[in-house]
């Protein structure tokens, strides 16, 4: 009987941590490519994003649980809050870092924005997708579970907490 509870617990933080962190990549990627591209819509996000990215996410959690109820939505915005940011700012930052030199290259052979962006600008910036990829999903993972602590009736973090106040080490360990 526990070990299908570990299995459903583990499944709900699954879907909220892959809904979250789909969503963070749907927004964050493109964004960081349109304003690493654009110096205006760069001076439009920049101050937005610096903030909300030095903010601390679980601020936000008693508002998410009030938006969008104690279910898996408010832990799926926390995952995406947590995610989106290093993702936006390491994509925006490698497009940014790419060499002039090249793009000069592939607009002198005539190619639009689009053909700039997918032979040279995206293939650059890979490197600096991945890193924001690996500390996405770090925050991604965080961000789930704490979500669990404080406001939800099933998930890890869930599992977790009310082991810890039945004095349940062994299912706090394997939490």
């Amino acid at each position: 009987i526990v070990e299908n509870k570990i299995q459903h617990h583990f499944y709900v933080s699954s879907v909220e941590f892959l809904f979250g962190l789909a969503l963070a990549i749907a927004v964050g990627l493109p964004l960081g490519l349109i304003a690493g591209r654009s110096k205006i819509i760069d001076a439009m996000v920049d101050p937005y994003v610096t903030v909300f990215n030095a903010t601390p996410r679980l601020i936000f959690l008693p508002l998410f649980i009030l938006w969008f109820g104690i279910g898996m939505w408010s832990k799926v915005m926390i995952v995406f809050l947590g995610a989106v940011f290093p993702l936006l700012i390491n994509t925006q930052e490698g497009v940014k870092n790419v060499d002039r030199v090249l793009v000069n290259v592939v607009r002198s052979f005539g190619a639009n924005e689009w053909q700039v962006m997918k032979t040279v600008v995206l293939p650059n910036s890979v490197p600096y997708i991945i890193v924001g990829l690996r500390l996405a999903i770090g925050r991604a993972v965080l961000g789930v579970v704490v979500g669990e602590f404080f406001g939800a009736s099933e998930g890890l973090g869930y599992m977790i907490a009310s082991a810890a106040s039945n004095f349940k080490v062994d299912v706090v360990f394997v939490g």
